[in-house]
């Protein structure tokens, strides 16, 4: 049984993850595999970004012990595979920095963050070998979204990008028109793709993070719709009923009465 005294110990949790997959621990996490934990792994990042852009910082940091335990989970399942251990991990991860921030622990100089930046894809790309894309490293399995921005982002640092935010803008209109112009639903399909890439290079121009503007309009609206339920419940009426220019006028108090 793990003492009250060494809770705050990273070796007390490692400790409860091998009694837990131990023979005598417990069965549903002795069944676990890494395939198994995919769907818990992703849920807790959500639970972590969603943390943080709702800036409760108590919940961030339980939120990150439960990612945490994802990561020794992860780290406990491949020991017992022979697949790897702990410290490979942290042999690796600390390895990787500071063979990138080599203005850090070595001699190179920088003045700015956008020379880090632009330094870390040249260290990258020395990693990965000359036959390797920049590109191969962002993992296409994430939210297309996401992907879109990690991928802009690298293009960014290697100083392929527009010089401002008011070209972007401008390529903007340019999209929106073709998207207006196209006739098929192929045609829509791939031009309202490249309205949204260019929505989203657009946002990193301005400093806005697409993921988390999203997320927060999502909010609104599910906290806006949820108002407009709780007035057609005071008013004895049925949603569905109503009209569009009546469920658009139950918008408009929602957001009245909610404002952002």
């Amino acid at each position: 049984m793990a003492s009250s005294k060494n809770l705050d110990q990273f070796e007390t949790l490692v400790n409860v993850v091998a009694k837990l997959r131990a023979p005598n621990g417990c069965p549903w996490d002795r069944e676990q595999t890494h395939t198994s934990l995919r769907e818990h792994l992703l849920e807790e990042c959500y639970e972590v970004l969603e943390a943080i852009d709702t800036e409760d910082w108590s919940a961030l940091g339980k939120e990150l012990g439960d990612l945490l335990l994802q990561i020794v989970h992860h780290a406990r399942i491949a020991q017992e595979a022979d697949e790897f251990e702990m410290a490979d991990i942290l042999t690796e991860i600390n390895t990787k920095l500071i063979y990138r921030h080599p203005h850090v622990f070595g001699v190179a100089k920088v003045e700015t963050a956008e020379e880090v930046l632009h330094n870390w894809e040249i260290l990258k790309q020395t990693e990965r070998g000359g036959g390797a894309s920049v590109l191969d490293g962002v993992p296409q399995q994430m939210p297309a979204l996401a992907y879109s921005q990690a991928i802009q982002r690298r293009m960014s640092h290697l100083g392929f990008d527009w010089q401002d935010a008011k070209g972007v803008i401008k390529k903007m209109g340019e999209e929106a028109k073709e998207l207006k112009r196209a006739d098929t639903d192929k045609e829509r399909a791939q031009e309202f793709g490249d309205l949204l890439f260019t929505l989203v290079n657009g946002a990193r121009k301005m400093g806005v993070d697409p993921e988390a503007a999203l997320r927060e309009a999502n909010r609104r609206f599910y906290r806006r719709f949820v108002y407009m339920e709780e007035l057609c419940r005071q008013r004895g009426i049925n949603f569905v009923e109503l009209s569009f220019a009546e469920k658009n006028a139950l918008w408009g108090e929602a957001e009245k009465g909610l404002g952002n």
